[in-house]
């Protein structure tokens, strides 16, 4: 193997490490326009059990759930988040709300926030219903 090449593993972690930080690009995008609709961050990369979501913010009494997206796209960005990101993201919503004692629980809504290598963006409000 020549000096300064990657085998399989390190190809794989190198990609993998982009991949990473181009979705925290786009996380910090989303943020940024959210905010500058008026949004408030409550949370980023919020953790649990379920997984993680990406932004969770709040808007005119509503808690916002949003799963960023950045692909070549914002038609595949969009169908990326599919039927199980969207099962895991509300279980992760609930998890997020039992944590914090919400009670009564708010509305709520679960959004999708698009990008493309371009910085073309697209933020798709209450995108699903819990249960759909």
């Amino acid at each position: 193997m020549a000096k300064g090449s990657l085998d399989k593993t390190g190809l794989r972690r190198h990609n993998r490490q982009r991949s990473e930080q181009k979705g925290r690009s786009a996380e910090r995008l989303a943020e940024a326009i959210l905010r500058l609709k008026g949004y408030r961050i409550c949370a980023r990369r919020w953790k649990c059990k379920y997984g993680e979501i990406d932004i969770i913010a709040s808007h005119k009494g509503v808690l916002i759930f949003v799963e960023v997206k950045r692909r070549h796209s914002i038609q595949s960005a969009t169908e990326a988040v599919t039927w199980q990101n969207r099962r895991r993201i509300e279980q992760a919503a609930s998890a997020y709300a039992q944590s914090r004692r919400l009670t009564p629980l708010p509305a709520f809504r679960f959004d999708i926030f698009t990008t493309t290598s371009w910085r073309q963006w697209h933020h798709k409000e209450d995108a699903w219903r819990s249960g759909d």
